[in-house]
């Protein structure tokens, strides 16, 4: 029986991994909870599932979510800093990061420090500070087992082979919704149309992400930590069935491809379970469905942000972590209808631009640039 925390069951990837522990009851037992904001499907799934112990950020949620729960012998704690101190209980034996953006970070810290092994949904947690995660995972002997479906894949297609050099890695785009879109349409698309994937169900951010192809740059970031990657190794293609989740290509030629139908319930499960595969009822891949699986080179000049992305994995130290406070901050401003979708990738430059580089940093000094970073950003968008 594995007892799993949940940073974020209140979210997209959070539910989706409930149901999956719905359908494997015998394996998984829930043990610990966190919520941003959503106190009512907290206490729904608290009162459901039974955990040890709940967290809801919103400190001013506290005593509702408290007085509804005490009669069931759930502890209730509230604040950022109890969803990053929650991760050490003793009783944990994998941590669920699927918080979103930055909020990911000290968590996934604490719980690698606290040698739980760590099911990653968070990717900005290694595009901040992957040099620290890394190191401190191996530190601590502690295993990360991606979630994103991409990286997943790959890891997928690496099992049996972990002692053979991987040549290249093909990461698979669907190109988003605007795949098609020309300048003049992409000036005048909305926050309504970027939030329609065509292919997967996600939370708002990760679809702006992935309209704007930003998801497939940090993605790109995310895999050189967890792969131990050259940025010339990793190479991205736009492949609109979203069937095939990615590409390994070994040094000898040969390639190998994990495919499925669209579904993160699938690498959810691969991660909890791993290194079992346990049977799933998920829709099972026809070929016949998909009489033709296509691929096409991304439009780098209309979507600058897998760009912009694809130079912070190269340029290394602190450019990642300025890139990602300054898109979290844009894409939030989209979202109000303050900024325009191609004025994003803008703002993330010129943010970028304000800054010094530097290499080498501390977790403190990650802190800092990214609170730094955002204000940048606020005072060029003049939120």
């Amino acid at each position: 029986m594995k007892k799993i925390a949940i940073l974020g069951s209140t979210g997209s990837i959070g539910t989706q991994a409930l149901e999956v522990i719905d359908k494997n009851t015998d394996i998984f037992q829930v043990e610990v909870l966190t919520a941003n904001n959503n106190a009512n499907l907290l206490i729904e799934q608290a009162k459901k599932y039974k955990p040890n112990a709940v967290v809801i950020a919103n400190e001013k949620k506290y005593d509702y979510v408290k007085n509804i729960l005490q009669a069931i012998d759930i502890k209730v704690y509230a604040g950022k800093k109890a969803i990053a101190q929650i991760v050490e209980m003793d009783s944990i034996d994998i941590v669920l990061t699927a918080l979103v953006g930055y909020s990911g970070l000290i968590p996934t810290i604490n719980a690698i420090k606290a040698k739980k092994n760590i099911a990653l949904s968070n990717k900005e947690t290694l595009v901040v500070a992957g040099d620290l995660i890394t190191q401190l995972a191996l530190e601590n002997k502690v295993s990360i087992y991606p979630v994103d479906s991409e990286h997943s894949a790959i890891f997928q297609c690496l099992v049996g082979e972990f002692q053979n050099p991987i040549e290249k890695i093909y990461l698979t785009a669907s190109g988003g919704p605007f795949r098609t879109k020309t300048k003049a349409e992409l000036e005048k698309v909305t926050k309504i149309q970027a939030l329609k994937h065509p292919n997967w169900d996600m939370g708002n951010k990760v679809t702006i992400d992935s309209a704007s192809l930003m998801n497939k740059g940090l993605e790109a970031i995310e895999a050189r930590w967890l792969f131990d990657l050259k940025p010339e190794q990793i190479d991205i293609i736009v492949h609109p069935q979203s069937i095939i989740h990615s590409i390994v290509q070994f040094t000898d030629g040969s390639m190998k491809a994990q495919m499925g139908v669209p579904d993160m319930k699938l690498p959810i499960q691969y991660a909890l379970a791993y290194p079992q595969r346990i049977f799933s009822d998920f829709k099972r891949f026809n070929f016949l469905d998909y009489p033709q699986l296509t691929f096409e080179q991304p439009k780098k000049h209309l979507f600058r942000n897998l760009d912009i992305a694809l130079n912070a994995l190269k340029s290394g130290g602190n450019t990642a972590c300025i890139m990602n406070a300054a898109n979290e901050i844009v894409v939030d401003a989209f979202l109000q209808d303050k900024v325009k979708f191609l004025e994003m990738p803008d703002i993330i430059e010129q943010t970028i631009q304000k800054l010094d580089f530097k290499t080498n940093l501390t977790l403190e000094e990650y802190v800092e640039l990214d609170t730094e970073s955002r204000n940048i950003t606020k005072s060029l968008i003049q939120l």
